[in-house]
């Protein structure tokens, strides 16, 4: 690639941004052309930026890792994405792979792979992290029940899901649907007890492996 490799860093955590910035300064062929903290100013920043790279976190405000990479693709085909997440999940891998991603890798990842998925990734090649696959325990097998349930969610708490999920705000996803935040929140409540759903986190991950977002 000719000329220096230009990288957009995407991320809602300021710490998680720096941490790319350094890593970046490293190398004296990448130059850092900007920075965000949620996916819809990333899709937004593309347009007129055109990096060569971007770095995204999976969860983040406004719009998700994954939604974002979908609409950075369809708008810069020939634009790398890096998905940096937490989540040692080979499900959430997958998906991000299909939304267009060219590596996902943990954040706990050492700064000498980070590197060498870097120049995979711009070789023209996948990098995926070697994520664990979990063992068929009790916890996962009810986990594989909880997804299923998803089938017993009415059409307004599917529209709930994938709006809060997506990164929406009960002011936002009540705007769009037209009911009152309060409707939002409670029918939020009821779909995390029926799927046992313990965290907004949880809540995104499970609406990302059903593709509901």
């Amino acid at each position: 690639m000719a000329g220096k490799i230009r990288t957009l860093n995407v991320d809602d955590e300021s710490h998680a941004r720096i941490r790319i910035r350094q890593l970046l300064k490293l190398c004296a062929d990448f130059e850092l052309i900007g920075e965000c903290a949620n996916g819809k100013d990333a899709v937004e920043c593309i347009v007129g930026d055109k990096p060569d790279l971007v770095f995204l976190d999976v969860q983040m405000p406004r719009l998700s890792g994954l939604q974002a990479v979908q609409r950075i693709r369809r708008r810069l085909s020939q634009v790398h994405c890096i998905v940096l997440t937490m989540h040692d999940d080979p499900e959430l891998a997958a998906q991000a792979f299909r939304s267009g991603a060219s590596a996902y890798i943990l954040k706990s990842t050492p700064a000498s792979e980070l590197l060498q998925a870097i120049r995979t990734v711009l070789a023209g090649e996948q990098y995926p992290h070697q994520v664990r696959r979990p063992a068929a325990t009790p916890a996962a097998v009810r986990r594989i029940a909880d997804v299923c349930e998803a089938e017993s969610l009415s059409s307004r708490e599917r529209e709930v899901l994938r709006l809060v999920a997506g990164g929406s705000t009960m002011k936002q996803a009540a705007a769009a649907l037209g009911i009152t935040p309060r409707t939002v929140a409670f029918h939020k409540y009821r779909i995390m007890r029926q799927l046992s759903l313990h965290s907004s986190a949880e809540l995104v991950q499970f609406a990302v492996k059903r593709r509901l977002i």
